[in-house]
């Protein structure tokens, strides 16, 4: 099964700009959408209910804003919108896909660059979120948790740390939480493969970031550890455009 996930930054602005035509390429079996920008009557149908897949959609309460999306091949056995946190349901952020034991999640991690009262809802999602994470957990359930989290986790991560050690996405405080999420046992699939420098998701629109690869990886596939044994591969696809992001994906078995 191929899962893969794409901030698309709008998605009616993303198909204008080859997203079917990628998304044939890649043929993923479940694509998660973050971003999306725009309400389920206001899509055309070829996009609310794209061919072969199974489509459901969170969007914000706000018009042109947030949003997640899960296309899937395969019907899943339940859907779960929002975590029952009107705070942050209300963004459309987090959508849950269940398939039996495996829930699949594409979450749209805030940002938190605005001012000090969006950082504190950016810290606050996460505890929020990874709650809900961890009570699945013991519940039984085995997670697949995609999105774009806003954070760069490394130096690694990112081309110019040491210019970016004051900016939201690179603060102590939010790099500490992706401590926190693997200190609970969850897993960055990509760098279970992939411990290469250079590796981004995200290219800011300005001075041709994209083009001289100054990006940042921002964009995760995490599992909980009992899962990472199934998963036979993780990328990221940087020759994908559409948005100012690319998508990555994980293979499991």
């Amino acid at each position: 099964m191929k899962i893969m996930s794409w901030n698309v930054n709008g998605i009616r602005a993303c198909v204008k700009k080859n997203f079917f035509e990628s998304i044939e390429q890649l043929a993923p079996d479940l694509l998660c959408l973050q971003e999306i920008k725009a309400m389920e009557h206001d899509l055309e149908d070829h996009i609310c209910n794209p061919n072969g897949y199974f489509a459901i959609w969170h969007p914000a309460q706000k018009k042109g804003y947030s949003g997640v999306a899960i296309l899937t091949k395969i019907k899943p056995s339940n859907v779960v919108i929002g975590m029952g946190n009107e705070k942050f349901d209300s963004e459309g952020r987090v959508l849950q896909a269940d398939f039996d034991d495996l829930s699949i999640f594409s979450v749209y991690f805030p940002n938190g660059q605005r001012d000090e009262e969006r950082l504190q809802y950016k810290l606050d999602f996460y505890d929020a979120f990874f709650t809900h994470c961890d009570t699945l957990l013991a519940s039984g359930k085995k997670l697949v948790i995609c999105g774009d989290y806003n954070t760069a986790h490394y130096p690694i991560d990112l081309a110019r740390p040491k210019e970016n050690e004051k900016t939201s996405g690179f603060l102590p405080i939010e790099r500490e939480w992706l401590d926190n999420i693997v200190a609970r046992g969850y897993v960055d699939t990509f760098r279970e493969f992939n411990k290469s420098p250079e590796q981004y998701t995200w290219w800011s629109y300005r001075a041709n970031a994209r083009r001289n690869n100054v990006g940042w990886r921002i964009d995760y596939v995490f599992v909980d550890q009992s899962l990472i044994s199934a998963v036979k591969n993780a990328e990221i696809f940087p020759d994908i455009h559409g948005s100012d992001h690319c998508p990555v994906s994980i293979t499991i078995d």
